[in-house]
């Protein structure tokens, strides 16, 4: 029988030391700042950029708690949370994310533990809303609050999918997808400007100002 692998000097500080998290995430960017939070509260993070992707990973795998962005290229977050409500795999905590509050109430319909809502940048958000379903993970944080900031690197690849989305002549129903999604990578990354704009294409349909700043913002990365 192998010997449990040893616990890290710092595990008193690691809340969630050995949770496995999977993230249904398509922003790289969001991703990698979930990823920096749960490796500071010792967790591991996998990330499904869709929800056929993560419906194959939850065939094999069953992770610990479940993190579900509500607006994806293939569907609504709410699907996939239904799914799983009753299923006795059902991972001990389902929290549904989104930029959009109003996703609250769908959410926790379907049968999500919690709702986080974007941008998220305070370590203890997360924390709280983890330890809420899973009680006797009570280790203080003593690390701080505040999440590293993410590779800008994933912020360019996030731009550039979104670049390449753009300038394909998107559906209604893709223009909506991308309006949704330049919103929460925006947020994230604090560019209100952005934010604005996508906000403005989700609501009138019109791409082409959104297509523009994105393409400016790809040519003023490409000059640091």
């Amino acid at each position: 029988m192998p010997l449990p692998s040893p616990l890290p000097p710092n595990a008193g500080a690691l809340p969630f030391f050995g949770l496995t998290v999977l993230a249904v995430e398509d922003s790289r960017f969001f991703s990698e700042c979930l990823r920096l939070m749960c490796r500071r509260l010792g967790a591991r993070l996998r990330r499904a950029d869709t929800l056929g992707a993560a419906r194959l990973h939850l065939r094999t795998y069953r992770p610990d708690a479940l993190l579900v962005d509500l607006g994806l290229p293939d569907g609504r977050g709410e699907a996939l949370i239904a799914e799983l409500a009753n299923d006795p795999r059902r991972p001990s905590v389902i929290l549904a994310i989104s930029g959009d509050a109003e996703g609250h109430r769908s959410a926790i319909a379907a049968g999500a533990d919690g709702f986080l809502t974007k941008p998220l940048r305070n370590l203890d958000a997360l924390r709280a809303a983890l330890q809420a379903h899973l009680p006797d993970r009570v280790a203080p944080v003593t690390s701080g609050t505040e999440a590293d900031p993410a590779d800008p690197m994933a912020l360019k690849d996030d731009l550039s999918h979104a670049a390449d989305l753009l300038a394909s002549d998107p559906d209604p129903s893709a223009r909506r997808y991308l309006a949704s999604f330049l919103a929460g990578v925006s947020m994230q990354s604090g560019d209100r400007a952005l934010e604005a704009v996508a906000r403005d294409a989700g609501k009138s349909g019109d791409l082409a100002s959104l297509a523009r700043l994105v393409t400016a913002r790809l040519g003023a990365s490409a000059i640091l």
